[in-house]
C-alpha cells in the first residue's frame, strides 16, 4: 500500500481555489495513478481532525512544448477537489490565507 504522502504530492494555490477555503473546499495535486477512496483516505490520516465529505478528481493532459524541430508534452497531472463536512475543522495549513 503507498503511504498517503505518495499520493497527496502538493496543494493548489491559485485563485480558484483561495475562492473555495471559506466554504471547506480545498485543491491538491495527487497521484495520476490514485483514486477517490485513495485521496480520501490518504487526507484524512495526514491531516487529523477532518472529515472528507466528497472528492472530485480530473486528469490534466500535458501541454505539447517545441525546442526547434522537436516537440514534446509536459507531465501530466491529476487533481483532487476535496469538500469537508460541515462539523469537520479546517485544515491549519490553508487558515492564514483566506
Amino acid at each position: 500500500m503507498k503511504s498517503p504522502h505518495d499520493i497527496i504530492l502538493r496543494p493548489v494555490l491559485t485563485e480558484k481555489g483561495y475562492d473555495g477555503i471559506a466554504d471547506k473546499q480545498y485543491v491538491f495535486e495527487v497521484a495520476v495513478d490514485a483514486n477517490k477512496v485513495e485521496i480520501k483516505k490518504a487526507l484524512e490520516k495526514v491531516f487529523k481532525d477532518i472529515k472528507v465529505e466528497r472528492v472530485n478528481t480530473l486528469r490534466q493532459m500535458g501541454k505539447i512544448k517545441r525546442q526547434g524541430r522537436t516537440s514534446g508534452r509536459t507531465p501530466e497531472i491529476k487533481k483532487a477537489y476535496v469538500k469537508l463536512t460541515e462539523d469537520s475543522k479546517p485544515i491549519e495549513f490553508f487558515e492564514g490565507m483566506v
